[in-house]
């Protein structure tokens, strides 16, 4: 049952759900029987297969979505409405208690799963109340009884699949690789359960809630030291996803009892700060393992702060005294980054972390800042600055991000060896700088002004390993220095980039492949990219382009003819140009008079030309996708967003003989036919970028396409089908749209032509003529994917080259007479153009045509 298979999914779906309604059901009693026969007097192997057996029926793919369980998501249970007497009947949920208590624990565990399962039942299966009360009163004696004796829980899979099976008493939830994590999510459920609790009842959650938090607090404090002691290697500390997943419940728990909660964390964590302190201020660390001990705990407190800190308040509880709380908790971190970041013992905290404490600190700043320094909440915090101010003299919110920031260039300057610290940093800073409200604050700061003026002084950037995070950083700094959009700050922002590109032009071509010279470049490659991807309007743009052209744009050729065989300079290059060329936001809009469009695209042409044809001439290495293929997608991406920009009237180059744009597209494609079929489909950003290629060509220059010898004509299009039998959506949208513009192009000027045919459509012809089945081989395999697989989200796209190609065809459709009403309905009111409205009219006849066509396939 559920085996995957090569059948197509509808096709698949359609013989699981014939089964589920005649089979599955009699499969299952069929399982029930045998577990009552075999309860006892039998070995345990004999159960083991009746017991497979249910828990198989039990996790069927009962809606066409299968269940993942190596995912976090696990969803209801859709049992049909005809298992409805087996649930209630008392004894299918007690014969897997029974076979919980038998001591084969492959046994017992399945049969918990079992019981997962059954508590993960839909609702809706119940028509009255009782019943359900009955068949949950039954699962939870059963569960009550295993809390009790503790039989079986000592097996680590019993114990994570009881967790699993409490979870499931209130609602189906997600769960995480940790079985804690159930008992977080029941307890956080009844929580906010409590302001719809109808009557006078006690529910005690005000007793046993606190306690359940300080436990779990506790536990975790505890782990590690005990961790430490095991030298494990397992340690939830160091993966930060799982970690946020433990947490995800913690705050509703904490915020129930807030005041108690706030004061355990805060006589928990005040020794541990003072003692940290202490330990760092020695002139000897003295022992190291008990200092990693401490700040272990100490991390493991600033998340679950964190974690707190992220929900601002729940239902019933006061804004102001929560904001009181919340001002109490975040002082002690601040307090701890005074500790790290400040004094004399900064240094030798640097050499001692693990780097998970201020990890942990960025993820704290992070929801802090989220929740009180956003541009929404900055300004209705009042009771949470007035305590800040008397804990730590911070009294607004400036004075707050201006500390925040300070952290930022701390950790830039001292974590160049850590580029997970470095990452998360940047982050913080660029969710700063993307405010509106704490953009424009930042540029108030005295921190954000010292890193801007000393950015070449952060050690990271001269870190291989930090390369992304270059760009990055300049993608910031770009981004604060443009709120400003003034000609001379930026002038001035450009000046230490001026320089370095000063110096490398002046460099001769034989010291140009030096070290020193190399890095300089691909820094400079890096830097301008970032600060490229941060202009996004018309003024922003023009200033970089206006201090780029003319002036540096022999360096980039230079390099580029110089670096050819080096992909450590070419992709920098070439992935700046990309963003560069790239019209996002209409920045790239020139004023009617302008060349610039022109003069880019220029640039561009002998960039593209430079690289591809010594890349052409370079033998193929062992590691043939760094080598080649990655500068060959880039640039295939260069040349498509050039060409698709919308700022270049390339009838210009023709008319005046200039063969830029001519030898961009014939480099261009060769680079692209020398890539192997099952390459490009093997390297999915290849695929992407070549297909993307292909549908700028069809679409815009298709005449290019159309004057290539037949073979090379009938390979490109012959890929085109290959790339919509594909799993992926857009490449197959990209092939789709390109098969359209060439049977457009063959029906507005062969079809339905009134004149002479031009050049190309002569062109096209031939092509035609020496392979007639081209055009119907597609239209089969359009009709194949629309009928037999699921094209759902790529219907629309899909129906545009159908129509085309039906009507270019003399007799479009299968004509066997048990279809023959299907396809007079696909072309139902459809007339013979191409027309926006027309086309429409035949996606929507397309939809009915491909139900109809299924059910008379089915009946067939």
């Amino acid at each position: 049952m559920n085996q995957a298979n090569a059948m197509p999914l509808t096709l698949h779906r359609k013989i699981a759900c014939s089964f589920k309604d005649q089979f599955l059901l009699q499969i299952f009693q069929i399982s029930l029987t045998s577990l009552h026969q075999l309860k006892s007097e039998v070995p345990d192997d004999f159960r083991r297969d009746p017991l497979s057996l249910a828990l198989r029926c039990l996790s069927f793919d009962f809606v066409g979505c299968p269940v993942d369980e190596s995912s976090e998501e696990f969803g209801t249970v859709q049992l049909p409405a005809s298992w409805r007497p087996l649930l209630q009947d008392p004894s299918t949920v007690q014969i897997f208690f029974d076979y919980y208590k038998v001591n084969d624990t492959c046994v017992s565990k399945e049969a918990l799963e079992c019981l997962v399962r059954l508590a993960s039942v839909r609702r809706s299966i119940f028509v009255e109340d009782p019943s359900r009360t009955q068949f949950l009163s039954h699962l939870m004696s059963g569960t009550k009884e295993i809390l009790q004796t503790g039989q079986g829980l000592a097996v680590h899979g019993n114990y994570h699949e009881f967790c699993r099976l409490l979870g499931r008493f209130k609602v189906n939830f997600q769960w995480a690789s940790n079985s804690v994590y159930y008992l977080l999510s029941l307890w956080s459920r009844l929580v906010t359960s409590v302001p719809y609790l109808k009557g006078d009842t006690p529910s005690m959650l005000d007793e046993t809630v606190p306690k359940i938090t300080e436990g779990f607090i506790t536990s975790r404090i505890n782990s590690v030291q005990a961790s430490f002691a095991n030298d494990s290697s397992d340690d939830t500390l160091d993966n930060v996803d799982v970690l946020q997943e433990q947490l995800e419940s913690l705050p509703y728990l904490c915020r129930f009892q807030y005041q108690n909660s706030s004061i355990y964390i805060i006589n928990i964590m005040e020794p541990l700060l003072q003692a940290y302190t202490e330990r760092l201020r020695l002139p000897a660390p003295g022992d190291a393992n008990e200092l990693s001990v401490i700040e272990g705990q100490l991390t493991w407190l600033v998340h679950i702060i964190a974690a707190i800190l992220k929900i601002r308040q729940t239902i019933g509880c006061s804004q102001e005294s929560q904001e009181l709380i919340d001002a109490e908790l975040a002082a002690r971190v601040l307090q701890l980054i005074n500790v790290t970041d400040t004094g004399v013992h900064a240094q030798r905290y640097r050499v001692l972390s693990k780097q998970r404490l201020d990890r942990a600190i960025l993820i704290f700043v992070q929801n802090f800042r989220r929740s009180y320094v956003g541009d929404q909440a900055m300004h209705s915090s009042k009771q949470l600055y007035a305590r800040l101010s008397e804990l730590l003299g911070l009294n607004d919110h400036l004075v707050l991000l201006n500390a925040i920031v300070g952290k930022i260039a701390t950790n830039l300057k001292c974590y160049a060896e850590c580029e997970d610290v470095i990452d998360h940093t940047l982050s913080l800073f660029l969710e700063l700088a993307s405010g509106y409200m704490t953009g424009k604050l930042l540029l108030k700061l005295e921190s954000t002004k010292f890193i801007i003026a000393n950015r070449d002084s952060f050690p990271f950037l001269e870190e291989y390993r930090c390369a992304r995070s270059r760009t990055t950083f300049y993608y910031i700094l770009g981004c604060l220095v443009f709120m400003e959009d003034t000609p001379v700050k930026f002038r001035s922002f450009m000046e230490p980039l001026l320089q370095v590109a000063v110096n490398l032009e002046a460099t001769a071509d034989a010291a140009f492949r030096t070290d020193v010279v190399k890095y300089a470049f691909i820094g400079l490659m890096r830097d301008l990219r970032g600060i490229a991807m941060a202009t996004n309007s018309r003024r922003t743009y023009g200033l970089l382009f206006d201090w780029l052209y003319p002036s540096r744009m022999p360096l980039l050729l230079k390099a580029i003819s110089l670096y050819a065989d080096e992909p450590e300079v070419t992709t920098p290059l070439l992935k700046f140009m990309c963003e560069f060329v790239l019209n996002k936001a209409q920045r790239l809009t020139f004023d009617s008079s302008s060349p610039n469009g022109i003069l880019l695209f220029r640039e561009v042409s002998k960039l593209i030309v430079a690289y591809g044809s010594r890349i052409l001439l370079l033998p193929n290495g062992t590691d043939i996708y760094g080598s080649k293929y990655k500068g060959i997608w880039i640039s295939l991406a260069v040349l498509s967003r050039a060409l698709c920009g919308n700022y270049v009237n390339f009838g210009v180059f023709e008319l005046y003989g200039d063969g830029a744009l001519a030898d961009a597209l014939d480099i261009s494609l060769k680079m692209s036919l020398s890539v192997p079929l099952s390459d490009i489909l093997a390297f999915k950003k290849l695929s992407k970028a070549f297909y993307g290629y292909i549908e700028v060509l069809f679409s815009s220059h298709i005449t290019f396409v159309l004057n290539l010898d037949t073979n090379t004509f009938v390979h490109i299009v012959s890929t085109l089908e290959s790339g919509l039998k594909g799993l992926d959506t857009g490449i197959s949208t990209q092939c789709a749209s390109a098969i359209d513009s060439l049977a457009a192009f063959y029906f507005n000027n062969i079809t339905a032509a009134d004149g002479p045919p031009s050049p190309a459509a002569l062109n096209l012809a031939r092509h035609i003529g020496e392979f007639p089945t081209l055009f119907p081989q597609i239209l089969k395999t359009l009709f194949e994917i629309i009928i037999f697989e699921d094209a759902g989200s790529n219907q629309w796209s899909l129906s545009r080259p159908i129509l085309s190609l039906i009507m270019i065809r003399e007799q479009p459709v299968d004509q066997q007479q048990r279809l023959s009403q299907c396809f007079e309905k696909l072309m139902s009111d459809v007339a013979r153009n191409l027309e926006p409205k027309n086309r429409d009219k035949f996606t929507k006849n397309l939809t009915t045509f491909r139900h109809d066509f299924r059910v008379k396939n089915i009946q067939a």
